[in-house]
């Protein structure tokens, strides 16, 4: 068992997070994990990338090798297309398309999500929409979290621990939130799924 995943957004949008929860989940699974310092620019708006490797055998680097990632999971459109280079043939591309808008002439978001349909094995979610959804607007980074649950080889109570332990200093009322998050985005990669087959658009 082998995944390697891209994590990618912008400084902001709670990529730690999503890492750290991944890498819980991994460690409770008693499975070998090699994370890559966060990448790029890390203040707010900058573009943050990380790599992930997690495995049942010895992991050898800590960086995922072009063409060989298994999810490019990314909480930013625009900033999933940056790293596809990275995504091995079989691979997915797991994305929200809600834009952040951080520099000035930022591409139309039709356009990118039209280059991201491209993609043969996507799911593309709102979720800053969903997140806005169930009342938890800060929680739209456990959204894509979970839209890219099913695709993460983990168990998914190891990884409803992982958001447990992360947001345990902020209080139930986060914890319960991102946990809420975390499970609609769930029901929504599905849905996708369910709607659009593994054949792409």
């Amino acid at each position: 068992m082998k995944t390697d995943i891209i994590i990618s957004g912008v400084g902001g949008q709670g990529i730690l997070s999503i890492a750290a929860i991944i890498g819980l989940a991994a460690l409770k699974a008693e499975l070998n994990l090699k994370q890559s310092e966060v990448h790029g620019m890390s203040q707010r708006g900058g573009a943050v990338q990380s790599h992930l490797r997690i495995s049942d055998h010895e992991i050898a680097s800590d960086l995922i090798p072009m063409g060989e990632a298994d999810i490019i999971l990314s909480v930013e459109p625009m900033e999933s297309l940056r790293y596809l280079p990275y995504l091995n043939p079989k691979g997915w591309l797991i994305t929200s398309i809600s834009p952040f808008m951080n520099i000035p002439e930022y591409p139309d978001i039709q356009q990118i999500i039209s280059e991201i349909r491209k993609i043969n094995k996507h799911i593309q979610i709102d979720a800053d929409e969903i997140a806005h959804q169930i009342g938890s607007i800060k929680s739209s980074n456990i959204v894509t979290l979970g839209a890219a649950s099913d695709f993460l080889h983990l168990d998914m109570a190891h990884l409803i621990e992982g958001i447990e332990e992360i947001f345990f200093k902020k209080g139930k009322s986060i914890v319960e939130n991102n946990i809420r998050a975390f499970l609609a985005g769930k029901a929504e990669g599905e849905k996708y799924m369910a709607l659009h087959d593994d054949s792409g658009i």
